[in-house]
């Protein structure tokens, strides 16, 4: 199942201070929940692990990622990552992140399009269910890269810490909730 995502998402800070977060890949990665890079094969080959707790069971995929390309003209970093857990789920993604410019001095908007395929018991969630999964997983990206961002290390200083893993109870538990605000919503 493949699912295409393009987002904003708009981050007060300045341009320079989020691109400065964005080309560094360990930074990222230390931002989205879960995922973790384990080895630098060279400068533009990572391999990572991504942890997703269910409950008192979690699982663990293992991938590699690619910065395919860096563009420090445009703010622009373009990724390719893939992983697989033991089960047989697989996902691969193909990500293009922009920083733009923004109205005003300490703002700007991380633009990103990305294509999502997964395999295995994750495409049994369906198109609609896995963009409302991306979503609140992107969400929280966004809220770890806003305060990476905002409190910039200086050179030398060490990285953020890592995001917690996903809790894919809450993020399942948080579309219950969704889907029964939209049924109740619509009959009011």
């Amino acid at each position: 199942m493949e699912v295409r995502l393009e987002r904003r998402y708009p981050i007060p800070v300045d341009a320079d201070r989020a691109w400065a977060v964005l080309r560094d890949v360990p930074a990222v990665a230390a931002c989205l929940p879960g995922a973790a890079l384990t080895e630098q094969i060279d400068p533009a080959h990572y391999k990572g692990t991504v942890t997703l707790k269910v409950g008192p069971t979690t699982a663990l995929f293992n991938g590699d990622l690619e910065v395919v390309g860096l563009d420090a003209a445009a703010r622009r970093i373009q990724l390719k990552g893939r992983g697989a857990d033991k089960a047989g789920s697989a996902a691969a993604m193909a990500l293009t992140a922009v920083i733009e410019p923004a109205e005003g001095p300490d703002a700007c908007v991380l633009h990103g399009d990305a294509t999502v395929t997964v395999s295995g018991k994750f495409a049994q969630f369906g198109g609609r269910m896995l963009g409302q999964v991306s979503d609140m997983v992107l969400a929280q990206f966004v809220d770890h890269f806003r305060a990476a961002a905002a409190v910039l290390p200086s050179a030398g200083a060490a990285a953020p810490p890592p995001a917690p893993a996903l809790n894919a109870l809450a993020l399942l538990w948080a579309l219950v909730k969704g889907w029964l605000a939209g049924l109740f919503g619509r009959r009011a």
